[in-house]
C-alpha cells in the first residue's frame, strides 16, 4: 500500500511490508521451536518406533547438530544471490516436510538421514531469518529480534507441553491393564486347552497382535505431535512464497538505502570473537537447561516432581524474559542489555557453586540464570550491527559457534556427571562460561570502537562519494530567500543572469552576511 506526501510526490510502501515480513518471521520461529525441542520428549517413541532402544538412536542428535550447521553455511552464501523470501520459503516448507515425514520412517539409519536433512532446512531458516529481520528495520531492529528470539523461546516451550498433553499418554495405564488381562486370559486358555500345534499357532498370533496394537497405539502420540507441528510450518511457508509474489521492495534494504555496506576495520576479527562469544554461551544454556532435572535428582536428591519443576523454572524465565525484552530493547541499547546479562550469568552461577546443596539458592538463582540468559543472543547480534554490517556469511558463522557449543558442552557435561558425581560440575561450567563471556565482550568492544585507518569511528564515517552539488543547493537556497524581497524584484531576478560562488570543497563556505552583502540595495535592479 502506498502513502502520497502533502506535495503529491508517492512514499515507499515499508511500514506494511515490514511489518509483515515481521509476523512471518516469528511465526517461522515458533514452529523452528516447537521443531527442534519435540526431539526430546518423544525420543522414547520415535525409538519404538523403529524398533530400537533410545541409547541406538541418540546419534540422531548428532545427525541434526551436523545438517544445521551445514545449512547455517549453505544460507551464509545463498542469502548473497536468491531472493531471500524465496529462500526462507523453500527452508521452511522442507522443514514441514520432514516432520510430517519423521513418524513414518521404520528405519533407525533413514531416521538419522531424515534429521541430517531437516537441520540443514532449520539451519537456512536461522541464518536467513536473522539476517532478513536486520535488513528489514536497520537501525530499529532491537525489538523486532528480541521478538523473533521469543517465539523461538516459546515454541521451545510449548512443544513438549503439545507432546505430553494433547497428545500425552493419559489413557496408557488402563490400556496397560486391559492389555495385561488379555495376556493373562491367553495364558489361561493355553494352559487349560489340550497341547496341539494349532492351538499353540493361534494363541500366538493373538500374542503378536496384541504387542502390535500395543506398540502402535504408544507411538500415536509421538505421530500426531509431529503431524501437527509439520502442519503448522507448512502454512507458514505459504507466507513466505505470498511475499515474493508480492513484495520486492525491501529485498535488498542494506544497499537500497545506503551506497556502501559500512565495514569495520577489524570485521573479521569480530566474527570470530563473537562465535567464540556464542560458542560458550549457547553451549551452557543448553548444557543447565538438559542437566539441570539429572543434577537436581542425583545431586540434590530432589523428588521427580519437584526436579521437573525446575527445569521448568528455567526454561519459563527464559522465555518470560525474552518476552520483556522486546520493551526492554526500545529503551535500552543492546551493549547494556548484554553487560546486564552477563552481571546476572556471573552473580547466579556464583551463588549456585558456593552453596550448591541449598535448595533455596538453587531455586532463586535458577531462576535469575535462565532471565540472565534469554537476551544475550539476539542482543549480541544486534550489537554486532551496531559496528559493521551482518551478512549471510557472518550470520552462518554466529551459528556455527552456536551449535559447536551444543554439541560440545553437553557431552562434556554428560561424560563428567559420571566421572565426578560428587562435584557440583554442572554448576562450575557454568560458571567458567560465565567469566569467559564477560572477558569476550570487552575485547569485542575495544576491537568494534577502535578508529579505522582514516581515524574515524565505524559510525561517523560520511560516504566519500557525497558530490559537490549538494552544498550548492544548500548556497542557492541561501541566495534565493535572501532575494525575495519584492515579487518584483524577484523576477528581475529570474530574468537576468545571477552568478554564485564556486562549490569547492577545499575553499572556505561562503557565509550569509557575505551573501546579504552581495545583495545591497545599490545592486539590485530598480523597477520603474
Amino acid at each position: 500500500m502506498k502513502s502520497r506526501k502533502v506535495d503529491g510526490s508517492v512514499e515507499r510502501p515499508g511500514i506494511c511490508s515490514r511489518w509483515a515480513i515481521t509476523v512471518s518471521l516469528c511465526a517461522s520461529f515458533l514452529g523452528l521451536g516447537m521443531s527442534i525441542s519435540v526431539l526430546g520428549p518423544t525420543l522414547g517413541d520415535l525409538a519404538i518406533n523403529v524398533k530400537q532402544n533410545i541409547s541406538n538412536i541418540s546419534h540422531v542428535f548428532v545427525g541434526r547438530s551436523a545438517g544445521y550447521m551445514g545449512g547455517s553455511l549453505l544460507a551464509g552464501f545463498l542469502f548473497e544471490f536468491m531472493n531471500h523470501h524465496l529462500l526462507l520459503g523453500f527452508s521452511v516448507l522442507l522443514t514441514a516436510f520432514g516432520m510430517v515425514a519423521i513418524p513414518f520412517c521404520r528405519n533407525a539409519v533413514l531416521l538419522t538421514v531424515l534429521m541430517s536433512c531437516i537441520g540443514i532446512s532449520m539451519g537456512s531458516l536461522d541464518t536467513g531469518g536473522n539476517v532478513l529481520i536486520l535488513n528489514t528495520w536497520e537501525e530499529h531492529s532491537g525489538p523486532h529480534m528480541q521478538a523473533l528470539h521469543f517465539s523461538f523461546a516459546a515454541g521451545a516451550f510449548a512443544a513438549p507441553i503439545i507432546a505430553k498433553l494433547l497428545f500425552g499418554e493419559d489413557d496408557q495405564p488402563a490400556e496397560n491393564t486391559t492389555l495385561e488381562s488379555k495376556t493373562n486370559q491367553l495364558l489361561t486358555l493355553t494352559q487349560n486347552s489340550s497341547f496341539s500345534p494349532v492351538t499353540t499357532m493361534k494363541n500366538k498370533s493373538l500374542d503378536a497382535i496384541l504387542h502390535f496394537t500395543h506398540s502402535e497405539s504408544s507411538t500415536m502420540m509421538a505421530v500426531w505431535a509431529y503431524i501437527m507441528i509439520g502442519a503448522f510450518v507448512l502454512l507458514v511457508s505459504l507466507l513466505f512464497f505470498i511475499m515474493y509474489f508480492r513484495i520486492t521492495l525491501l529485498r535488498e534494504p542494506a544497499r537500497a538505502t545506503s551506497g556502501k555496506q559500512i565495514m569495520a576495520k577489524h570485521h573479521n576479527a569480530l566474527i570470530f570473537f563473537l562465535s567464540f562469544f556464542f560458542f560458550w554461551y549457547v553451549g551452557a544454556e543448553v548444557a543447565y537447561g538438559s542437566f539441570i532435572y539429572t543434577y537436581a535428582k542425583d545431586y540434590i536428591h530432589l523428588d521427580t516432581s519437584q526436579a521437573a519443576g525446575l527445569n521448568s523454572l528455567f526454561w519459563g524465565m527464559f522465555a518470560a524474559m525474552r518476552g520483556l525484552a522486546i520493551f526492554f530493547a526500545a529503551c535500552m541499547r543492546p551493549g547494556t542489555m548484554i553487560v546486564l546479562s552477563l552481571l546476572g550469568c556471573v552473580l547466579s552461577s556464583l551463588l549456585l557453586s558456593l552453596f550448591s546443596r541449598k535448595r533455596v539458592i538453587l531455586w532463586s538463582c535458577t531462576a535469575l540464570y535462565g532471565a540472565s540468559m534469554a537476551t544475550t543472543f539476539p542482543s549480541g547480534i544486534s550489537w554486532f550491527k551496531q559496528y559493521t554490517t551482518v551478512t549471510g556469511r557472518s550470520a552462518a558463522m554466529f551459528l556455527v559457534g552456536s551449535v559447536l557449543g551444543t554439541m560440545v558442552q553437553p557431552a562434556l557435561i554428560g561424560f563428567l556427571l559420571e566421572k565426578v558425581q560428587e562435584l557440583p560440575v554442572l554448576m562450575y561450567l557454568s560458571l567458567a562460561t560465565a567469566i569467559i563471556t564477560s572477558i569476550v565482550f570487552p575485547i569485542m568492544y575495544k576491537l568494534a570502537t577502535s578508529p579505522s585507518r582514516s581515524g574515524q569511528n565505524p559510525q561517523e564515517k560520511r560516504p566519500a562519494d557525497v558530490s559537490n552539488s549538494e552544498h550548492c543547493i544548500t548556497l542557492t537556497d541561501m541566495r534565493s530567500n535572501q532575494g525575495k524581497t519584492s515579487a518584483a524584484a524577484t523576477l528581475v531576478l529570474e530574468s537576468s543572469p545571477v552568478t554564485f560562488p564556486t562549490c569547492d570543497p577545499s575553499t572556505e563556505p561562503v557565509s550569509p552576511s557575505a551573501l546579504s552583502a552581495s545583495d545591497s540595495p545599490e545592486r539590485r535592479p530598480v523597477l520603474s
